[in-house]
């Protein structure tokens, strides 16, 4: 999207300045919004968002999903507001000093009633570790950030002055962060649309439009008839990219989210359903920024809400039934976790009649809902870090009673579709490293009944499994359709999709484990990111994938089931203004880590003219270079398309994605113990991180560390803080965009929000098992003492953001700051 790629590189454009003004000095700036600034700690890693390089762009400042501007304008369609008011001066600001409170600490372990009145739980109810005993004490000198209310006038008043101090080192730099920006607003059309997609057999295919100066989208649809997209159509759209003129003949606005945020402070759709009869949209909303959403339902024919409860407040996942009347929705505990399914008959006038269907009293289990593409069967997946759990419900039997697919048994994962009388089942059982792929017949307690899915090899009565879930291969997620299942994993470090042919011929037997071939699709370029597009239809010929690479933008390729090696339409690439990928060039390599064993892989993309006058000068002239990584829940960072990453490039610098381990990119075998970087390996994370960039300066001599900045978000603050605690020496500018940084005190408390889900990522400091070893990486806990000189540090938050709290990161920046002045620099 425009809001997300613009974020991406907005912050890196900035960092280049940064360096060239931060030459020697250490410096810690940190900047706050008062709503959400969607971290996702607990889910995948996104990009950095823009504090610093934003903060003269008012039209940036609407996009509210990723936006983190220390300006106070308010945009008119959307005015969003920080904690102060600021104006741009040339006069700089002292840093400001946080009290240190020199007592404060938390106690980790077991406590007593009058140490614990909330009797919080110290750790799971399924956990055999015994818990500290004694309790030990952490230090914590700026606990008293804390504030679940917002509202204390001393926490506030010194957010207030990070943003004013942020505002007073920044401000010079306004003129260029506009000519920066205006450059990667040139190379995103802002008004373009997304691909037109056919639902449930019906007349209409729906699509997104964005227009320019417009900071939401429009979401339309279209009737079939003259859609490029549907499942038999082999011509492109045709459109003359005003915006005046529809996409598709026949085209209505079915949600305008523009319309929907004017007067609102912040507006993020959840999402964005239409019924079975494609007569009614249910969308949730949210209006705060914690994540927390509404309900709506509106009637598109007379575009009146016809069910609407404002004092309803559910995850924002919404199912419809199997008809216009039910629709299902999941409610959170007080710790923002999704533990109660809800079916709602549409038009009750208040929620004392929803039906709870199920409820996960484990902490560790968070909720999920999903229909099957055939709309048979609405699945509700408990899960954990570790262990997952299905219950089904027949839509189609009024009488049909929520079963469950196979009970849990901890440490094994698995998750289900639905295909002709069969459960595709994706698990882990049995232990193995990656996912197998496996059917059973579709009842109830179906565990006994799992058989993995073969091939016949060759002319032989010889059979092999497509998924073993060996080291080799690893399969991420399954999509049946009426004729073929579609897997998507990964192979080699790259995304990877197959096409699994079955004998269609015998679809009544539902213990049928057999496929007749399985072909991977394949790209020209190494590397790249490929995935499927949505697909809301089970009855189809052929799928779409959304195919990229660094120097490729994203194109929508539509693919024969029956021939996935012939030829493909191309149905939409999206347009990036003024660009010539002759220009640039990618690399893929590894990078062998300190243990002398571990390949840890690397992509980076550049300027050709660029990597040749490095070349060619004599000693190789270091450039700037940008280290990017992650590095956790096994989520991957693709090696895909960036438009406003054009600017950095342009100017010389070469970006760099560090595959760390604690991703999946290399399988599950990259995250899980004992090789990954989970629980008492998450160090390797950070190992790798600082190995890609040691080879940058070291070995492959590219820049040095006056020229190479590093950037993470989320769990990748976690992993910025520890790096650069670890080899400050190395990086002259890091970025952490709402960082996970107070991970001991954090994790220590299950009151809040994710950590209780969380003791399956990182450990439970409570517990002796892990305590010492998460002290040694937690990056506040681990800021050096003895006066090493730190990096220029940007740190960013969200006020009311329910996933890394705001006072991480102020904590984090008081810590530095404290400890740099304390080692006697004069910065």
């Amino acid at each position: 999207s425009f809001i997300h790629q613009s974020s991406n590189s907005l912050i890196r454009s900035a960092m280049k300045l940064q360096l060239h003004y931060w030459t020697t000095t250490t410096t810690i700036i940190i900047a706050f919004l008062s709503y959400s600034a969607r971290s996702c700690r607990a889910f995948r890693p996104t990009a950095a968002f823009a504090a610093a390089a934003a903060a003269s762009s008012s039209s940036y400042r609407q996009h509210s999903l990723s936006a983190s501007s220390v300006s106070s304008s308010s945009s008119s369609s959307n005015k969003n507001t920080c904690l102060s008011s600021m104006t741009s001066s040339n006069t700089q600001l002292p840093p400001p000093m946080a009290r240190r409170d020199e007592t404060g600490v938390v106690w980790a372990g077991q406590l007593t009633a009058e140490q614990n009145p909330q009797n919080l739980a110290r750790q799971s109810e399924t956990s055999t570790e015994p818990l500290l005993d004694p309790p030990v004490a952490v230090s914590d000198p700026y606990g008293w950030m804390r504030d679940e209310t917002r509202t204390n006038p001393e926490i506030l008043t010194h957010l207030t002055a990070e943003n004013a101090y942020t505002e007073s080192l920044t401000s010079h730099l306004s003129g260029l962060r506009d000519t920066l920006y205006q450059e990667m607003v040139a190379s995103i059309q802002e008004t373009d649309y997304s691909l037109p997609r056919p639902k449930n057999d019906h007349q209409w295919v729906y699509y997104g439009r964005t227009f320019q100066g417009k900071s939401y989208t429009v979401h339309c649809r279209a009737p079939r008839s003259s859609s490029s997209s549907s499942s038999s159509s082999s011509t492109a759209i045709e459109w003359n990219k005003s915006p005046d003129t529809p996409i598709l003949k026949g085209e209505q606005v079915i949600l305008d989210v523009n319309a929907l945020a004017k007067g609102k402070k912040y507006c993020a759709t959840s999402a964005v359903k239409t019924s079975p009869s494609q007569e009614l949209l249910a969308y949730s909303v949210d209006f705060v920024g914690g994540e927390t959403c509404e309900l709506h339902i509106l009637n598109l024919a007379t575009q009146e809400i016809v069910d609407h409860d404002p004092t309803l407040e559910l995850s924002g996942e919404i199912v419809w039934g199997s008809n216009d009347s039910t629709i299902f929705y999941i409610r959170m505990d007080a710790a923002h976790r999704p533990y109660q399914v809800y079916k709602r008959t549409i038009g009750s006038s208040d929620d004392t009649a929803d039906e709870l269907l199920f409820e996960e009293p484990d902490e560790l289990f968070w909720l999920g809902i999903t229909k099957s593409l055939d709309g048979k069967y609405l699945f509700i997946e408990s899960g954990s870090k570790e262990t997952s759990e299905y219950h089904f419900l027949d839509l189609e039997s009024k009488s049909a009673e929520l079963q469950c697919i196979a009970p849990r048994v901890p440490k094994v994962l698995y998750e289900v579709e639905h295909r002709h009388g069969q459960w595709w089942i994706a698990s882990n059982i049995g232990g193995t490293p990656n996912m197998r792929l496996l059917t059973a017949p579709a009842v109830a307690n179906s565990q006994e009944q799992w058989r993995d899915v073969v091939v016949s090899v060759g002319d032989s009565d010889n059979e092999t499994q497509l998924f073993d879930g060996s080291y080799t291969r690893c399969l991420d997620s399954i999509h049946c359709f009426n004729t073929h299942v579609v897997a998507e994993g990964r192979e080699g470090g790259i995304p990877r999709i197959w096409i699994i042919s079955l004998d269609n011929s015998d679809s009544d037997n539902n213990t049928n484990n057999k496929a007749t071939k399985m072909e991977m699709l394949t790209f020209d370029e190494e590397a790249h990111d490929v995935g499927m597009h949505a697909h809301y239809e089970f009855n189809t010929d052929n799928i779409v994938v959304s195919y990229d690479s660094m120097i490729t933008p994203p194109s929508s390729y539509a693919i024969s089931l029956s021939d996935p090696s012939g030829e493909r339409q191309v149905l939409k690439t999206r347009t990036v203004p003024g660009y010539d990928k002759s220009l640039y060039a990618c690399d893929r390599t590894t990078v062998t880590s300190r243990d002398g064993t571990t390949e840890i892989p690397i992509s980076m993309v550049y300027r050709k003219d660029v990597m040749e006058k490095h070349l060619a000068a004599e000693g190789q002239q270091p450039i700037h270079t940008h280290l990017y990584g992650y590095g956790s829940y096994g989520s991957c960072v693709e090696a895909d398309f960036r438009a406003t990453r054009l600017t950095l490039l342009n100017r010389g610098i070469v970006f760099c994605i560090a595959h760390v381990r604690g991703g999946g990119e290399m399988g599950r075998q990259w995250y899980e113990e004992p090789n990954g970087a989970k629980y008492m390996c998450k160090q390797n994370t950070f190992y790798d991180f600082v190995d890609v960039a040691r080879w940058l300066i070291e070995e492959k001599k590219l820049t040095k560390p006056d020229l190479l900045s590093c950037e993470g978000r989320s769990a990748g603050g976690l992993l910025i803080g520890a790096s650069i605690n670890q080899a400050p020496e190395l990086f002259r500018m890091a970025v952490l965009g709402v960082p996970f940084v107070d991970v001991v005190p954090t994790m220590i408390d299950a009151s809040i929000p994710l950590t209780a889900v969380e003791w399956e990522e990182w450990g439970n400091p409570n517990e002796v098992k892990y305590h010492d070893y998460m002290m040694e990486y937690s990056p506040i806990n681990n800021v050096n003492k003895e006066g090493a000189k730190y990096p220029a540090c940007l740190l960013t938050g969200g006020l009311h953001d329910p996933r890394v709290q705001y006072w991480e990161p102020s904590k984090f920046a008081a810590e530095l700051r404290y400890q740099q002045l304390k080692g006697n620099n004069d910065d």
